[in-house]
């Protein structure tokens, strides 16, 4: 297979549009995590309080992601995503304006960033939901494979830029930066022309319900998974940073180009899955194991210079293993409850991460990063086992997407 034809999403306007906006807002996001961050050890030289900012910040898209999956399903993705890039413009700048006080309250940096998460909830629904009306379904599987892959951009790029721009000019303008990319994203959704967005059928969903959707076990199997995995191996914030400043005593620098080489593996490994022609359960049972191989081979090194130079391969499994998933449950879903879906798995995702956080610290606490890292990867090894015996036993080794006429699993 070609190059081009891996980038083949990119070469209709709608998607490109989309594309774009998406890099732009995730390194915006981490302008605005670096300067929250600094800002609120600053202030208060608590780590306590910094872990407020990221409850605040996912608390809302535990809470909402349901409603806003019910919600995207009736009324057009664009427009939620227009709604969400302009209040999200707004309350960044509120955010700038509170910092920009010489002693910031806390406590209203809270209510802001918790108004953030709550746009952020149904952003985060509309944005997966959208892509189907963006590119043909032959390119459905490559077009959610690069959508994963702006968030592993953003992650590789943003915090080098974020850094520097604090340094030069500091929290408010890194804030403002932040708006400015919101503010951006609006505009390019002005000129994303998707196809029509049919409203949702009652599909034993009419009120809302999702009993009909989780009726289908190859589904209920795909959301475990997503949230299992989550749960218990993806908190490589926590995990990574930890091993390298406790287990190998090394400097912030070495923690920030760790997490810089994981990004970059990580967008190499959703190039890998965009050349896949096709998912299937069969991809999505690779991808568990291959998440839990490279979690395993992270638990090797004894150095703090091999560590750094495997970092990109943990980064491989990691990107290959979110854009397999997400293309499936696209895959699965009808198209008239995709936001239902795609609400699900950022619930048992997102939803998942402040819980993980707390195993994961419990754990390394009292043993240590690398049992984090053996932790995860059995669990997903596990779970690509059981991917793997559900194929087997249900004959299921594809998955298409599902035209706009079916109405069930």
């Amino acid at each position: 297979m070609s190059y081009d034809g891996i980038l083949s999403p990119l070469a209709q306007p709608n998607f490109l549009r989309y594309f774009v906006g998406q890099v732009v807002t995730n390194i915006g996001t981490w302008f605005q995590n670096l300067a929250l961050s600094l800002v609120v050890l600053g202030a208060t030289g608590s780590a306590q309080a910094l872990g407020g900012v990221t409850f605040a910040q996912f608390l809302p898209i535990l809470l909402l992601s349901i409603h806003a999956g019910r919600i995207v399903d009736r009324v057009s993705s664009r427009t939620v995503l227009l709604i969400g890039a302009a209040l999200s413009t707004v309350v960044v700048s509120l955010l700038a304006v509170a910092v920009a006080a010489g002693t910031p309250s806390l406590f209203a940096i809270y209510g802001l960033v918790a108004c953030l998460g709550a746009v952020n909830a149904f952003e985060r629904v509309a944005a997966q939901a959208i892509i189907r009306s963006l590119v043909s379904v032959d390119r459905l599987g490559r077009a959610v494979s690069l959508g994963t892959i702006t968030v592993a951009a953003g992650r590789s790029i943003g915090p080098g830029l974020a850094g520097l721009l604090f340094q030069a000019a500091g929290p408010v303008v890194c804030l403002l930066a932040n708006a400015v990319s919101f503010l951006l994203v609006f505009v390019l959704m002005l000129f994303v022309r998707p196809r029509e967005e049919r409203p949702a059928r009652r599909l034993d969903l009419g009120s809302g319900r999702l009993g009909g959707l989780l009726e289908d076990p190859s589904l209920r199997l795909l959301l475990v998974v997503n949230a299992v995995i989550a749960l218990l191996a993806l908190n490589l914030n926590i995990v990574l940073t930890s091993v390298v400043a406790l287990t190998f005593a090394g400097s912030a620098t070495s923690v920030g180009l760790n997490h810089a080489l994981n990004a970059v593996g990580a967008v190499a490994g959703g190039l890998v899955a965009t050349a896949l022609p096709r998912v299937s359960t069969g991809t999505l049972a690779a991808g568990c194991a291959l998440l839990g191989a490279t979690l395993f081979t992270s638990t090797l090194p004894g150095t703090l210079p091999v560590f750094l130079v495997l970092a990109p391969v943990l980064g491989l499994g990691f990107g290959f293993y979110m854009a397999v998933i997400n293309a499936v449950a696209q895959a699965a879903a009808p198209a008239q409850a995709v936001g239902r879906v795609m609400a699900l798995m950022m619930l048992g995702n997102v939803g998942m991460a402040p819980f993980g956080g707390l195993i994961s610290g419990w754990v390394i606490d009292r043993t240590s990063g690398r049992t984090s890292l053996l932790l995860g990867a059995a669990v997903a090894l596990t779970c690509a086992f059981a991917v793997a015996l559900h194929t087997l036993r249900r004959g299921e080794n594809r998955l298409d997407a599902r035209p706009d006429d079916e109405s069930e699993l």
